[in-house]
């Protein structure tokens, strides 16, 4: 199992990057969505000697230069300085939260309900199911034929080179959930989780999560990294084994 300083240096360093995205690494890392996951400027990782009033004013300056009109600021215990004061004083809205969560993978036991089922993403039918699942639940644009193609080129290829894998997970049959998985640095980091509406509470989300820390293990993973929901995965994930490490917010600012 990793250090405590370890898990929240994983954590701090974990941005995810679109395709087609754009990014910007100075004193802050800015990432430009793609209009398929709502535009906008993602903003995280704050390293500066600059007063946070500066630094904030730089990535608001980078968000207008790309034409974008909202900044999403990632705040970690990791930021330095801390901007959250000064996002706040410029009336930014507070959007979401997420618990960071860690655990040794080994011995790992998750309770599955025997009517739920998870396998590996390798096909395009399995490609376009995630696909269903991921737009009504990010509220995000449906990826057309050349984008599953696509996407199922990226899954296939990073799973045979042993660096992340796509589960989908199954009730009584139907595709109802699905998660990321990337590994990096013995790290397992745990993402994109997402369950249809209808079929939460219903052991989907677990079965997901068991069948990544499956697939981890057997790549050399030895330690599981996930940002859970508090409304949503966070409860699972406690009762999961995981360990709590602190929380990061996400603030909204139209510029």
């Amino acid at each position: 199992m990793h250090t405590t300083d370890e898990v929240l240096c994983a954590s701090a360093a974990w941005v995810w990057f679109p395709r087609d995205s754009e990014q910007e690494k100075t004193d802050l890392h800015l990432v430009r969505y793609p209009q398929r996951f709502g535009d906008g400027v993602r903003a995280s990782q704050v390293d500066s000697d600059a007063d946070a009033g500066a630094v904030l004013e730089r990535a608001i300056d980078r968000t207008r230069a790309w034409g974008e009109g909202e900044l999403r600021f990632w705040t970690n215990a990791s930021d330095r300085p801390d901007l959250e004061d000064e996002i706040r004083r410029r009336g930014a809205e507070h959007i979401d939260t997420v618990a960071v969560f860690a655990r040794e993978i080994d011995g790992t036991v998750i309770d599955v309900p025997s009517q739920t089922t998870a396998e590996i993403v390798r096909t395009i039918d399995q490609v376009r199911e995630v696909d269903a699942i991921n737009v009504p639940v990010w509220q995000q644009q449906p990826l057309d034929e050349d984008g599953l193609r696509t996407e199922l080129d990226d899954v296939v290829s990073a799973f045979e080179a042993g660096t992340h894998v796509r589960v989908l997970a199954r009730l009584d049959g139907l595709a109802v959930s699905t998660g990321g998985c990337t590994i990096v640095d013995g790290f397992a980091r745990l993402w994109g989780a997402a369950t249809l509406e209808e079929a939460r509470g219903r052991g989907a989300y677990r079965a997901v999560l068991a069948e990544r820390l499956r697939v981890s293990a057997s790549l050399g993973a030895t330690t599981a990294l996930v940002k859970g929901r508090t409304a949503t995965s966070a409860p699972i994930l406690a009762r999961a084994g995981f360990t709590h490490y602190g929380d990061e917010r996400a603030y909204l600012l139209t510029v």
